[in-house]
């Protein structure tokens, strides 16, 4: 199994480089197919959705960066641990705008893990419905 960079997913979703890009869609397809296997990170996914919101660079909206990902990340041969988790932080963030990408994998992960209360200063929490923010 190889790990996927954060460029991997960028070159293919931006086709910024024409011939990277199809590089990477043929990688792609061999995951989807089931000739390969790949995993990557939480934080590559992170990094993956910080650079295409980034209105210097692309300045995509939260439901485009969705419907960008969502396709990606169900590839069977796309190995994720708690992949659940990050199709619901994708909704999460969807949902709230106002909650940048890691704050919406935080609730992800405390709602798949059943944990109802967050130790955190960051007030954007208090607008996720089921969500306690504590302060320490």
């Amino acid at each position: 199994m190889r790990l996927l960079d954060t460029n991997v997913f960028l070159r293919y979703l931006t086709r910024d480089d024409e011939e990277k890009a199809q590089r990477c869609f043929e990688l792609f397809q061999r995951l989807k197919n089931g000739d390969e296997t790949a995993t990557t990170t939480e934080a590559i996914i992170a990094e993956v959705v910080f650079v295409l919101s980034s209105r210097r660079l692309y300045g995509l909206s939260h439901e485009d960066i969705r419907a960008r990902l969502l396709p990606i990340l169900g590839i069977r041969g796309l190995k994720l641990r708690q992949k659940r988790v990050y199709f619901r932080a994708l909704d999460i963030y969807v949902a709230h705008p106002a909650l940048d990408f890691e704050d919406a994998l935080s609730v992800a992960t405390v709602q798949v893990d059943g944990v109802q209360e967050i130790y955190s200063y960051d007030r954007d929490f208090d607008r996720v419905e089921g969500i306690v923010r504590l302060e320490p």
